[in-house]
């Protein structure tokens, strides 16, 4: 199965000691965000989890922790955007995210790893022009450690409305220009563009537009073919294979204002006070009424040789 980090919060820059700690125990609990009642036990094995996928703004302070990553799949998002402290409060400096970008790559190898520069807003300070020149900047930082780029547009979701008022979207013109060009750019930095919950519009600039976070990337990360049950996605707009998150809303202190994760500001605080790198749970512990069940884990691989393990270089 693939278990999956980074849809809810950034683990490994906020948790990295818990994180740890649940490798090291062998699993976790997570709370339904919908029905708190609800806790799902995930057992953190290899043996049953072939891939865990990360999403992060910040690597280094999981990077003491990588050896307990040893005998997992893995597969990496980076989010490298070129917005100031006006808009990501919290993140830390790009040059260096784009030197512990390059030092993950060379770690667990380019295939493993993506970058995301998203989402993407336009303003007075963040024009199109701002834009390509720092894409441009960043692509050519991190040629040779990755074939892969994500970008996407704002979304005006209501948590993003209510905690950014004064943002609007991009339109439709800047969308094709922007799109146009960046997919320009990143080909002569051999990066194919994967857009996200973009729709197909971009296909014709040459975007490869059947998602960010796919089965096929991960069976690419881990080079195995994986035979995977249906799922339903995350929204209409999303393509992409996502399952068994282990994050929490509201505990992400990058505070980033056009984050969709984060509800309420002060929420995120407490939150983050509430958290134990002992306990199962990222944040909090059991709670009396708590019904636990233990979703079915099965290793996904399909271990026969494939037409996809022939193509790429057969079995690692």
């Amino acid at each position: 199965m693939i278990i999956n980090t980074g849809q809810r919060t950034d683990i490994p820059a906020f948790y990295p000691k818990w994180l740890a700690g649940r490798l090291k125990e062998g699993f976790v609990c997570v709370r339904n965000p919908f029905n708190p009642v609800r806790v799902s036990k995930y057992i953190l094995d290899p043996k049953v989890v072939d891939v865990i996928g990360f999403c992060s703004k910040n690597l280094a302070p999981f990077f003491p922790y990588m050896s307990l990553l040893k005998d997992y799949g893995q597969f990496w998002y980076v989010t490298i955007t070129s917005y100031g402290r006006d808009i990501e409060p919290m993140v830390p400096d790009k040059h260096r995210i784009l030197e512990d970008f390059k030092a993950l790559s060379s770690m667990v190898g380019k295939q493993r790893i993506g970058w995301r520069y998203d989402p993407i807003l336009v303003n007075d300070v963040y024009t199109v022009s701002y834009h390509l020149r720092a894409f441009e900047q960043m692509a050519s930082a991190l040629d040779g450690y990755t074939n892969i780029v994500v970008i996407s547009f704002i979304d005006l979701y209501e948590k993003v409305k209510r905690n950014f008022p004064e943002i609007g979207s991009v339109s439709r013109k800047d969308r094709h220009f922007l799109g146009k060009e960046i997919i320009s750019i990143a080909g002569s930095h051999n990066m194919i563009v994967k857009p996200c919950g973009e729709g197909t519009y971009l296909e014709q600039y040459g975007a490869d537009c059947s998602g960010c976070m796919t089965v096929s990337d991960y069976e690419r990360a881990i080079g195995r073919h994986l035979t995977v049950p249906a799922r339903k996605p995350a929204r209409k707009e999303c393509i992409c294979y996502l399952s068994g998150d282990i994050g929490a809303y509201d505990t992400c202190g990058h505070l980033c204002r056009y984050c969709y994760a984060n509800n309420d500001y002060e929420a995120v605080r407490r939150n983050m006070k509430l958290h134990d790198p002992d306990s199962p749970f990222l944040t909090g512990g059991f709670r009396e009424g708590d019904i636990i069940t233990q979703p079915e884990q099965k290793s996904w691989i399909d271990n026969q040789i494939s037409l996809f393990e022939l193509q790429s270089g057969g079995l690692t």
